[in-house]
């Protein structure tokens, strides 16, 4: 499958925005405590393509909500997750030494102050929710505008998120994928695992954006169906380049699953079986976007690229 060409410009578009808004967003590296500062802004501002917020800030444009009301919470989402990626990287967890093609955080700042960087992300993800902001970038043509959502959509929002982050979605997929290591899993196993690791995040930047756009009960079932599907695809690519993906490109080391004896897709079925089952879901997901029709255009290019990463 090819990608639409104009796919790689809206990803930069919104990746600039993003990191605009980031930047601004978590202390100053030289504002005390320094140390904490230096590691939350090393592992956050890494390059990044940003999917989940660009997912976030997709689904609200496509679907007629405003950016400036999405972008806080865009940016939380990716706070969480690279708080996730701090401690999965940890001696402790996946004993990764790379991330983003850089040193893994605790490589550079030792293993407690990873520890307090994931865990100071991870509560300024909801700090960052629950204020008033004023939207202004320097890589956006918009002039200021202040970003208010109702309390009521506000704790809606966080909510949604709180439950993909816990126990309910991610927190319980690492356990999961903690409990499955050197296991014979299924492959219902394995999917409830990936649903919960890296799909329930995705799925709650999908949601987002349908709430900052206030859409119909109907057209959040269909975004569920697309975030799902999407999520899992995404994560099934992921175990796929873990076995056959280029460590430069990645940014992170390969081979690692099946060093650690991780139960993927892969293990599992196999690779070519694991490709067309990623195809597969691919295909599940953008047919759920058929209701929005033209308008949905961006979200089925989204899914085509995350489908297409290197096979």
């Amino acid at each position: 499958m090819s990608i639409p060409l104009d796919i790689n410009a809206y990803l930069e578009e919104k990746r600039a925005l993003i990191e605009d808004w980031l930047a601004k967003a978590i202390p100053s590296e030289n504002a005390p405590p320094s140390p904490i500062h230096q590691a939350m802004r090393y592992s956050l501002m890494a390059r990044s393509k940003r999917i989940r917020p660009v997912l976030t800030l997709a689904t609200t444009e496509s679907l007629g909500g405003k950016v400036e009301e999405a972008i806080p919470f865009a940016c939380a989402l990716e706070l969480i997750h690279t708080y996730s990626l701090i401690h999965d990287d940890l001696p402790a967890m996946d004993n990764d030494d790379f991330r983003r093609g850089r040193p893994s955080n605790h490589k550079v700042f030792g293993e407690a102050m990873a520890i307090l960087a994931g865990d100071a992300l991870l509560t300024h993800a909801f700090y960052l929710m629950s204020i008033p902001h004023s939207f202004e970038s320097t890589v956006s043509s918009e002039s200021t505008v202040e970003s208010t959502v109702s309390p009521r959509l506000a704790v809606e929002i966080i909510t949604e998120i709180a439950r993909a982050a816990g126990t309910e979605g991610m927190i319980g997929g690492q356990v999961m994928d903690i409990r499955l290591e050197g296991q014979s899993a299924t492959i219902s196993q394995v999917e409830a695992m990936h649903h919960g690791k890296t799909g329930a995040m995705i799925l709650a930047a999908i949601r987002i954006g349908g709430l900052v756009a206030n859409v119909s009960g109907k057209q959040m079932e269909s975004l569920t169906i697309f975030g799902r599907h999407i999520g899992l695809a995404f994560q099934i690519v992921d175990d796929i380049l873990n076995v056959e993906g280029n460590p430069e490109k990645l940014g992170k080391s390969v081979g690692s699953d099946r060093t650690a004896k991780k139960s993927t897709f892969p293990s599992v079925l196999g690779l070519q079986e694991s490709k067309a089952c990623a195809r597969s879901h691919y295909e599940q997901a953008v047919q759920a976007l058929e209701l929005f029709g033209e308008r949905a255009q961006i979200l089925r290019a989204l899914a085509k690229f995350i489908i297409c990463r290197e096979f």
